[in-house]
């Protein structure tokens, strides 16, 4: 199971407040490509679709399709503000190599 940090749900609701209009809830995914062979995918959605699990974090809803779920489970999603820059991270105890960069990986 995909867990979020109170910090990423706070910022999320932050982001998705701030939308017109206001979707439903966020899609994290896992796509193909990057330097090491997948990365993370996250975008705000007006619904789940048919073969989606979906999640409900302090009523925000995150939707996750069957193939990420594979990727993901285990995986706590921060948001973190450091003096190089701000953004999601993606804690997963899965990955077995991650690029330089730090937004790919493979398993």
């Amino acid at each position: 199971m995909v867990q979020l940090t109170e910090t990423a749900i706070g910022k999320v609701r932050e982001i998705l407040d701030s939308q017109e209009p206001k979707p439903s809830g966020l899609r994290i995914a896992v796509v193909g490509g990057g330097c090491s062979g997948f990365s993370y995918s996250m975008a705000f959605e007006n619904g789940s679709n048919m073969l989606d699990k979906t999640y409900t974090f302090s009523g925000l809803k995150v939707f996750i399709d069957q193939a990420s779920l594979l990727y993901l489970d285990g995986v706590e999603v921060d948001y973190v503000e450091t003096l190089e820059g701000s953004g999601f991270k993606f804690n997963n105890p899965n990955v077995k190599n991650t690029c330089g960069c730090g937004s790919s990986f493979s398993v």
